[in-house]
């Protein structure tokens, strides 16, 4: 039995949390590569429906990385970015789905050991909670691509 990999979306700020992961790697900090990161000019520019999608589309896991609280360069997109995964969240607990698969987390550019942390913790999270209920009940892909 293959031991559960979760997939997990990181949407990360350009410029503090993006820039963090960079750091991350330049330092060739370890972390899971399950992580798959969408840059977004700023955590304010996430919206319900992107977090949603990450989830129908396959993710078991979803984090935001933006800017410190006060510190964005938007002025205030991470405050927004938290609102909105706030209340994700507990429409996730609503559906059945679990908020506890997304989180928001705020970085500055120079935390690219945060960074990795954050990643592990996210993976070993979504680890214990196994795959998300939507991947259990959706349909799988056949090896030749299409769906049975």
């Amino acid at each position: 039995m293959n031991a559960f990999e979760p997939r997990i979306i990181a949407f990360c700020c350009y410029y503090c949390a993006y820039s963090a992961a960079d750091l991350a790697g330049s330092m060739r900090l370890q972390y899971p590569a399950n992580i798959r990161m969408i840059e977004l000019p700023c955590s304010g520019k996430i919206e319900h429906n992107m977090l949603l999608t990450a989830f129908e589309e396959g993710a078991d896991g979803v984090y935001v990385a933006g800017c410190m609280e006060g510190d964005c360069h938007f002025l205030k997109g991470n405050v927004r970015a938290r609102k909105r995964v706030e209340y994700v969240k507990k429409l996730l607990d609503e559906l059945g789905i679990g908020g506890d698969r997304l989180e928001m987390y705020n970085l500055s550019s120079s935390m690219g050991p945060r960074f990795a942390e954050i990643a592990r913790e996210m993976t070993e999270r979504i680890r214990a909670l196994g795959p998300s209920p939507l991947n259990k009940a959706s349909t799988r892909i056949k090896k030749d691509g299409e769906r049975a």
